[in-house]
């Protein structure tokens, strides 16, 4: 492998190659030392940071993932089959909640403001992770009245079809929908608008198993049944955003951590929050220049490093002081501020409330 160049960098300058995707298929994590040292990188010719060789970073963007969506809190509500004749247009725009739709029968266009139409079919499936408006309609140019998603799931029990649309061509959506009680939390702005999975996508075929256990609940649930499909949909999300980041184009918090450069800083930003971290600390545990770091971090996360850390400290301080037992030393220790008056002056430029407020306002 000595002197072989992995295109882990910009998109124009050749197919990228992910480490990730090498790691996680077997290729490097066997690698020694001596296998990996000719390996290097397209910006600048630099060696790979060794960490994310040795199979360490791809680990890191699994435990940042999950410590975001930890963070969220996402709660994932009931799951209706809906069967829809066409035309049909089915509508979901009520505050607070986050679509999971997968197509069981048949094929749907899904739509979102101002971006054209997606083609949806038999197997794949469609989460919006920030709770974008959207609306299922059937294929073509005919379209029938637009109904309203929530109130045809409210207005049947579980193991019943849904009924909708016209009398035409039939097309079966497994709809589901997950709350996220974190909703200040910095990390949900850098989610995805839209992930769509295709029936099929990569090499391991996940998702056929997890629409049948859904399935099965939804149809022939018993007891403890409510449990068990929250569990499997919040399971359904974390890995739908996992396989996302092989994909994802849009700068934001997956796009950051498919980086090989930037994902190492973000899985020390949210692993000791308490760290003094600078640009230059960040960059070296990348391994590239300070320069060329936060240019790449600003890039594919779409807001600077100092930036994204203020956030997450700051969104972190407003979890920790809704809970009684902590002191306003604890948390500006835990987010890394040396003092009281410092960690308070920052609170309230950030959130225009002193943190005492904040706190009230959070017990209601």
């Amino acid at each position: 492998m000595g002197g072989d160049v992995l295109r882990a960098g910009y998109p124009e300058r050749g197919a990228p190659v992910r480490s990730a995707y090498l790691i996680r298929n077997g290729l490097l994590a066997d690698a020694g030392p001596e296998a990996t040292a000719g390996l290097r990188c397209s910006i600048g010719q630099r060696p790979c940071p060794s960490s994310f060789v040795s199979g360490r970073s791809y680990r890191e963007v699994v435990d940042v993932l999950g410590s975001v969506l930890q963070e969220l809190r996402f709660e994932s509500t009931e799951y209706r089959s809906l069967r829809l004749g066409a035309p049909f247009r089915i509508s979901f725009a009520e505050p607070g909640l986050r679509g999971v739709h997968v197509v069981v029968e048949g094929e749907c266009d899904v739509s979102v403001p101002g971006r054209p139409p997606r083609r949806l079919r038999a197997g794949d499936l469609v989460l919006f992770p920030r709770g974008d408006a959207h609306v299922l309609h059937s294929v073509g140019s005919v379209r029938g009245p637009t109904q309203s998603g929530v109130a045809l799931a409210m207005a049947t029990d579980r193991g019943i079809d849904v009924r909708g649309g016209g009398a035409g061509a039939e097309t079966v959506v497994l709809c589901g929908a997950f709350v996220v009680t974190r909703h200040d939390h910095p990390a949900l702005a850098a989610l995805p608008e839209i992930v769509h999975v295709r029936e099929g996508s990569g090499p391991e075929r996940w998702l056929a198993p997890y629409v049948d256990a859904l399935s099965a609940e939804v149809f022939h649930g018993g007891p403890g049944s409510a449990v068990v499909m929250t569990r499997l949909s919040d399971a359904l999300v974390a890995r739908a955003l996992r396989f996302h980041v092989e994909s994802v184009q849009e700068p934001g918090l997956l796009l950051g951590l498919g980086d090989p450069y930037v994902a190492p800083a973000l899985a020390a930003i949210h692993d000791d929050l308490a760290a003094p971290w600078t640009v230059a600390s960040l960059a070296a545990r990348s391994g590239v220049s300070r320069s060329v770091f936060a240019e790449r971090f600003r890039q594919r996360v779409g807001i600077s490093p100092g930036g994204y850390l203020l956030r997450v400290r700051m969104a972190r301080a407003s979890m920790l002081l809704r809970d009684e037992g902590s002191t306003l030393r604890s948390v500006a220790t835990t987010v890394g501020y040396g003092s009281e008056a410092a960690f308070s002056a920052a609170f309230k430029r950030y959130t225009g409330t002193t943190p005492g407020l904040h706190r009230s306002v959070a017990k209601g």
